[in-house]
């Protein structure tokens, strides 16, 4: 069966950035784009809620549970995680974390975007904790700091999937994979992602559209 996939979505519960739409709010545009996967991977917080996943259910989506976690300062996004993953902070305990929860999947989200809290080369320090890597939303025909992300999922056979970091529901539909799996559960999933068996749907951005989000987005975190 085909996906549409999601595998990395804030909402108002995150709080790190300030997001205008709620759990609900999310998942109502989730449906109506046609999504029927989404992780839901708050900052550095595990949102997982017994109503959350029956909400999602009821809209036909597989909600995953994950988290947005600072390991050492960088951003990592855990899936299929649990209430432990909020307190990892050093690439050790993620290690130690992910052999004792082999059910998780681990995304490196925008490694080599400016900022302090992209990979960059701890990617490739720590390579073998990933199971997969990011294809952002954010970039350009002109501006495109996915290219090395590609560069090094090619060289260390790391599959290279779609999401769209979503924290403006404008953006929702910008980037996604359309997985084909067995059977529409987290494991099915994950292993058809392993193998690459998954599409991405993307599109480039116009620089200007661009520098409008992080200049909104700059100014709803300091006035939040």
């Amino acid at each position: 069966m085909r996906l549409k996939t999601n595998l990395h979505f804030h909402t108002g519960d995150d709080p790190h950035d300030k997001i205008s739409y709620s759990f609900y709010e999310g998942i109502d545009a989730a449906e109506r784009n046609g999504f029927e996967v989404i992780a839901l991977t708050c900052h550095r917080k595990f949102v997982w809620k017994k109503e959350y996943e029956a909400y999602a259910a009821r809209k036909n989506i597989l909600l995953i549970p994950g988290i947005e976690q600072n390991i050492e300062k960088k951003h990592v996004v855990i899936l299929n995680a649990d209430q432990s993953a909020e307190t990892l902070s050093t690439w050790n305990e993620l290690t130690a974390w992910k052999m004792a929860h082999r059910e998780s999947f681990v995304l490196a989200p925008h490694p080599y975007f400016y900022g302090n809290f992209s990979l960059k080369d701890n990617l490739e320090q720590n390579i073998n904790l990933f199971d997969a890597i990011e294809l952002s939303w954010f970039y350009s025909r002109f501006f495109n700091r996915n290219k090395m992300a590609e560069v090094v999922a090619k060289r260390y056979g790391k599959p290279f999937i779609a999401t769209s970091d979503t924290h403006d529901l404008k953006f929702l539909d910008s980037s996604y994979a359309i997985v084909e799996a067995k059977a529409k559960t987290i494991p099915s999933i994950f292993e058809s992602m392993r193998q690459n068996n998954f599409e991405n749907f993307t599109f480039p951005y116009k620089m200007f559209e661009m520098a409008m989000y992080v200049l909104k987005r700059e100014v709803k975190n300091r006035l939040g």
